[in-house]
């Protein structure tokens, strides 16, 4: 070896084992780590998600603004509560079972909402209780989970009523009130009808991504952090923003379709 290449290592060498990055740090995402990817991911599409509706609400018909407003706030609390779930989870590797169940009693509430505020618009004389109906099935579900998810109560019986909590809101949007008024013929139009049937969609056949994971992570012995976390991430990306882009997609085309016929009378 020469003199010159011998006084090259020399210095590279030294400089390279100087800047390894010591194992003992935490804070940064590893890239064999699944679960913290899908956290960081998913954190930045919330904030598209906020942007893109907050942008779209000022482009359609006026019934539909508040709709596309709260469905914003749905992701932006979501974006908050991942960027900090994902330090949790960064930092500690286990679950962030209190920020989610916060994340959740908050964003669940306001998709609850919808479906008042999609109908409200064309059906003004609609009353208040099946916004309450439609709050007392979450307040149950969300109560009982966390409970059972946090060891406050036995595992299964947290299950069970927070089922029954489901199930109360989704008998509520298919044969109760919310069922009955999205059904009704001419008094709703076609694009209401449409993304209350895919916001119901979501409600029945998304969340039950969420029983199941806690049936596998809790009833059927070791709890996978894991697993658990990566399937709860994804379920929470699809059914926050599909179900806020449901009703933006109909708030288009209605707007759309109102601004043709403006036009043609004009």
């Amino acid at each position: 070896m020469s003199s010159l290449s011998a006084l090259v290592l020399g210095l590279l060498v030294p400089a390279a084992v100087a800047f390894q990055p010591d194992p003992a740090l935490k804070g940064f995402l590893d890239p064999n780590d699944p679960v913290a990817i899908s956290f960081w991911i998913i954190s930045i599409a919330m904030v598209a998600a906020t942007v893109f509706f907050l942008m779209e609400s000022t482009s359609v018909g006026l019934h539909w603004k508040t709709s596309m407003n709260v469905g914003a706030l749905v992701t932006l609390v979501a974006a908050v509560h991942y960027f900090y779930m994902r330090e949790f989870w960064v930092q500690l590797g286990t679950s962030p079972i209190v920020y989610r169940y916060i994340d959740w009693s908050i964003t669940v509430p306001l998709q609850m909402v919808e479906f008042y505020l999609i109908l409200s618009a064309v059906q003004p004389n609609l009353g208040a209780g099946m916004f309450w109906r439609l709050l007392v099935g979450t307040v149950v579900m969300l109560a009982a989970g966390y409970m059972g998810e946090a060891g406050f109560v036995n595992a299964q019986a947290g299950f069970v009523v927070g089922m029954a909590g489901w199930g109360y809101i989704l008998f509520e949007i298919f044969s109760g009130e919310a069922g009955s008024v999205a059904a009704t013929g001419d008094k709703v139009g076609e694009h209401v009808k449409a993304a209350f049937a895919t916001m119901r969609f979501i409600v029945t056949v998304g969340w039950s991504i969420y029983p199941l994971g806690y049936f596998f992570g809790y009833l059927q012995g070791q709890v996978s952090d894991e697993a658990l976390n990566l399937i709860y991430n994804l379920a929470d990306m699809v059914n926050k923003i599909a179900f806020c882009l449901a009703i933006w997609q109909s708030a288009k085309k209605d707007t759309s379709e109102r601004a043709q016929r403006v036009a043609l009378l004009g």
